[in-house]
């Protein structure tokens, strides 16, 4: 809903402020389709060439999910935190062999199907299963499951950040093909100068529309959603630090109780729970 919002501002304020200076649309609009078609069809080009197949096919994906809500909420991560401690509290209770069955075949899992939101997300999910598989096994110890999570995150991280830099590259790019559009404008009007001065403004004020919409589409519309790419990637790494966390912790001894208040302490302020707020959730998930 925001990024419609700041869409319509952007385009209302530049537009509106055309119109009232006593601008005329009908000049933009007659030159908009061919100017689009060379802009668009160009940065289309040159994005394809600059990117690797797995990079536009996650470019096509992340994009239309940041137009929409931001899944990682306070009661998301409520919820997660819950799952851990159910997790961890089992373990406890039962000891470690006892969650081997959830671990092994967690779409199974009585346990992980009490958590739908989190437990259904591929990337939690495995996540969480398979160090959970490892601390079931005890080859390792937390040190090296800590580097093991580490490397995971930077990964994902990395691979988050791919759609991120490929849209950077495309707003940085799209100034550049609006000049290209410009200039070829300013040759056809050149090879027309015999023409009246009427029909002379019309067709440099039409070239000049591809050096706006260039700028217009680079700094107004992908710069600001690669920015939001980029935001809820940290978003979904931070999601795995919270499990990192938790995990690492109980693997050093602490209660399950505490072992999600290290979770807790990692998300970040404007969707962290508070500690009463999560204890009597988790109390009511038990």
């Amino acid at each position: 809903m925001f990024v419609i919002i700041g869409y319509v501002i952007v385009f209302a304020c530049v537009f509106g402020v055309f119109v009232a200076h006593g601008g005329n649309m009908g000049v933009l609009m007659e030159a908009l389709p061919f100017e689009l078609a060379t802009i668009g069809g160009a940065a289309l080009g040159a994005f394809v060439v600059n990117n690797q197949p797995k990079v536009l096919k996650a470019t096509v994906a992340a994009v239309p999910a940041v137009l929409k809500g931001n899944k990682y909420t306070k009661a998301r991560y409520l919820e997660l935190l819950a799952m851990l401690y159910a997790i961890l509290q089992k373990a406890r209770k039962d000891g470690l062999m006892a969650i081997e069955s959830d671990v092994e075949a967690p779409h199974e899992s009585e346990l992980f199907k009490k958590f739908p939101t989190v437990g259904g997300d591929h990337h939690v999910l495995e996540f969480t299963t398979d160090y959970l598989r490892m601390m079931v096994s005890g080859n390792l110890n937390a040190h090296e499951i800590e580097a093991l999570m580490d490397s995971e995150i930077d990964t994902h991280h990395q691979e988050a950040h791919a759609p991120v830099a490929a849209l950077t590259r495309l707003a940085g790019g799209l100034p550049a093909f609006g000049i290209v559009a410009a200039v070829l404008g300013v040759v056809n009007t050149m090879g027309s100068v015999g023409q009246p001065p009427a029909v002379l403004g019309g067709m440099i004020a039409s070239a000049l529309v591809g050096t706006f919409l260039g700028i217009l589409l680079s700094y107004g519309v992908f710069e600001p959603l690669a920015g939001l790419v980029d935001q809820r990637g940290q978003d979904a790494s931070k999601e795995l630090e919270c499990i990192k966390s938790t995990l690492l912790a109980s693997m050093q001894g602490y209660n399950p109780a505490t072992a999600i208040e290290f979770g807790r302490k990692v998300l970040f302020s404007s969707v962290r729970p508070g500690f009463i707020e999560l204890e009597s959730h988790v109390k009511g998930k038990k």
